[in-house]
């Protein structure tokens, strides 16, 4: 009976779990390791901050995606290197030997360096960051309400740094939390002193997308009353204060960091298979220097005429990419495979109710429509019924009433804690 090859894929992320999908009941023994149960829609986090959905709808369980699988497995566990001579993965818990290794490990939050802002300011690149956003913005006006302190020195602004899709989404949720909740939760509370600011080192927000969409989306952020400050660097945050390159400061105790991502790389490579913390792969995904590691997704660097610098890190190449390299594992020879080829399918953002833009190859369109096609975009791309449906209902409740009642403060609590 023929041994099947035994493929590990690291990360289930975006491309890992569409890797473990393309290669599901097939011919080979695939084991999908990750240090969280659960596949996270990233794209979606910003509601989570907003309390806008809740945490489990934009999360799937490994084990309940692949509970009818006959040949992938996962593991929760937290890879700590890569033993290549015995093509091992070691973590704490045990190791694993591979025929073929994929790297899936996505990208964590870029601070450039900067300990205070890793250590004080908000990343959101899991559900756990997004969690805390939310807590933290919530607790501020829980305790200015019960200090009665004054809100002139601006300690309850929301500073957004990063005018990506990222930034810009949160910028414009937190602004109509700002008008349409918050008042009605706070009743004595003004809030015509809490500035949502946009801080951007760039002219225009999302600066990655057409002129056009560019453009609207300013004009979009100044309607619903953020403050954008342009070709601003962020250099500190001291936990009350924003410190930037050109001298200004910026009182605030929630700072979001939205302005960057590395590659979350493992140990055990040399540096020069690295460019800009990713890894270099071949048109095939194949690690440089290495005849059986592969990575796919944001992890990866691949070089290619279209893409002299590599690949956007955007889900579209992380999903393509894993679709192609586990067509190619299933394939009869490897003179069969095929180089991998992004082909961009435009991109897309929304800042707030009925403003959205979209760049499509063949169109660009922002406003009214362009807000019903992301919602309809990002409701497909869910992964279940149930999921798609509660998200569908919670964006119609807000909808039509303006409000959302998912602003739970949820933080580790001391044993024997009970509530009063």
């Amino acid at each position: 009976m023929e041994t099947r090859e035994k493929i590990i894929i690291i990360g289930g992320g975006f491309a890992g779990l569409q890797l473990a999908k393309t290669l599901n009941n097939k011919n080979k023994k695939v084991i999908v390791l990750d240090k969280v149960n659960h596949h996270m829609f990233q794209p979606l986090f910003y509601q989570v901050a907003c309390g806008r959905i809740e945490p489990s709808n934009i999360s799937f369980p490994f084990r309940k995606i692949f509970q009818q699988s006959r040949n992938t497995q996962f593991r929760l566990t937290d890879v700590k290197s890569i033993d290549h001579a015995n093509n091992k993965v070691i973590t704490d818990e045990a190791e694993f030997t591979y025929d073929k290794l994929i790297i899936a490990t996505g990208c964590k939050t870029n601070f450039f360096g900067n300990k205070d802002l890793e250590t004080k300011a908000f990343g959101m690149k899991n559900t756990q960051e997004a969690i805390g956003i939310r807590n933290h913005v919530l607790m501020t006006f829980e305790k200015l309400i019960l200090e009665k302190s004054r809100s002139d020195n601006g300690n309850w602004n929301i500073v957004i740094v990063g005018s990506g899709p990222t930034g810009v989404e949160l910028a414009g949720a937190f602004s109509e939390m700002k008008k349409e909740i918050l008042p009605r939760d706070y009743p004595y509370m003004n809030f015509d002193q809490l500035e949502i600011i946009l801080v951007s080192s760039t002219e225009k927000p999302l600066a990655v997308m057409s002129p056009e969409a560019q453009e609207k989306s300013e004009k979009y952020l100044k309607e619903l009353g953020v403050k954008f400050l342009s070709g601003e660097v962020v250099t500190d945050y001291d936990g009350d204060k924003v410190y930037m390159k050109s001298g200004k400061e910026i009182p605030s105790n929630n700072v979001i960091w939205a302005a960057g991502v590395t590659g979350n790389v493992i140990d055990g490579f040399p540096t020069e298979n690295l460019v800009r913390n990713r890894y270099i792969v071949d048109r095939f995904n194949k690690v440089k220097g290495y005849e059986n590691i592969y990575a796919i997704g944001d992890i990866s660097y691949m070089e290619t005429p279209k893409y002299p610098q590599g690949h956007p890190q955007v889900a579209n190449v992380a999903i393509n990419q894993a679709k192609n390299l586990g067509k190619n594992f299933l394939r009869k020879s490897k003179n069969d495979w095929v180089e991998y080829e992004y082909k961009d399918q435009g991109s897309l953002a929304t800042i707030g109710k009925h403003r959205a833009v979209v760049d499509l190859p063949f169109i660009k369109f922002q406003g009214f429509l362009a807000w019903y096609f992301w919602m309809f975009l990002h409701l497909m791309l869910i992964l279940s019924v149930r999921n798609k449906l509660a998200i569908f209902f919670n964006w119609m409740w807000s909808y039509f009433n303006k409000d959302s009642s998912l602003r739970l403060i949820i933080s580790p609590s001391q044993k024997n804690n009970t509530q009063q």
